[in-house]
């Protein structure tokens, strides 16, 4: 399939319809207050988002990244909201980026599982490169991970007999010349209210404990005398070197 990779930078006026593609994220994903602030504030990162378009020039897939500085030593447990919160920080306060992080890929349903998703890794890693940046780093989202109770340490370093992660996520980062570097441990945290957690899932939250809740990755706590619940979500962190 011939697709044309632009950038928001380049083009702009896709800025009207870029928000009419579905997403295929659960409910309860969209409510990451971190995560919300980078798609609020994506008019400063347009040359770090990336447009896929089909032949008759209709958007079909987009990759989102964000330029963020990276504190020395190991990546940060916090994965997804540390970068996202530094980028946010780091454009806020004019300093100078020094690392780069994946943010999103999103492919339109119909072509979900046609290879599509290790292109716009590519993708997103090459233009790191133009930026300047040495690797591109991605807290991925093991989507593949269905036992909630199984901790993402085991679950993210499990192989196939031809070496490959199980995770089909993971694959594709692998497969596109990532390597696995570690797990972060609250990548992305989500809290709300009982009620809200009510409307995102449809679930009554009605009893203090973990709750499973279909799309997760681990259970969502709740804690029903005090009315609020909390989703802390692991990713796994994976490098991907630009060559530049």
């Amino acid at each position: 399939m011939h697709l044309e990779l632009v950038t928001l930078a380049e083009r702009p006026e896709l800025m009207d319809t870029f928000w009419d593609m579905e997403t295929s994220w659960p409910e309860f994903m969209k409510h990451d207050p971190i995560g919300n602030g980078y798609y609020a504030s994506l008019d400063h990162f347009r040359e770090f988002v990336l447009v896929a378009l089909d032949e008759s020039g209709r958007m079909v897939a987009k990759a989102h990244s964000v330029p963020f500085q990276l504190p020395e030593g190991e990546l940060p447990d916090a994965g997804w909201d540390f970068a996202i919160r530094s980028g946010l920080l780091t454009e806020l306060w004019g300093e100078e980026p020094d690392a780069v992080t994946a943010v999103e890929i999103a492919i339109e349903p119909r072509l979900q599982g046609s290879g599509l998703s290790g292109r716009l890794v590519a993708a997103l890693r090459d233009n790191a490169a133009r930026l300047g940046f040495p690797e591109l780093l991605a807290p991925v989202r093991p989507n593949g991970k269905t036992d909630v109770h199984e901790p993402m340490a085991d679950y993210a370093f499990r192989t196939r007999d031809d070496g490959l992660p199980v995770d089909p996520w993971l694959r594709v980062h692998v497969r596109a010349g990532g390597r696995i570097d570690r797990v972060a441990p609250r990548s992305m945290v989500i809290p709300g209210t009982v009620e809200e957690w009510r409307e995102w899932t449809g679930l009554p939250f009605d009893t203090t404990g973990p709750v499973v809740v279909p799309g997760a990755l681990a259970p969502v706590m709740c804690d029903a005398e005090h009315g609020t619940a909390t989703y802390v979500e692991p990713n796994v962190w994976v490098r991907h070197p630009t060559g530049g």
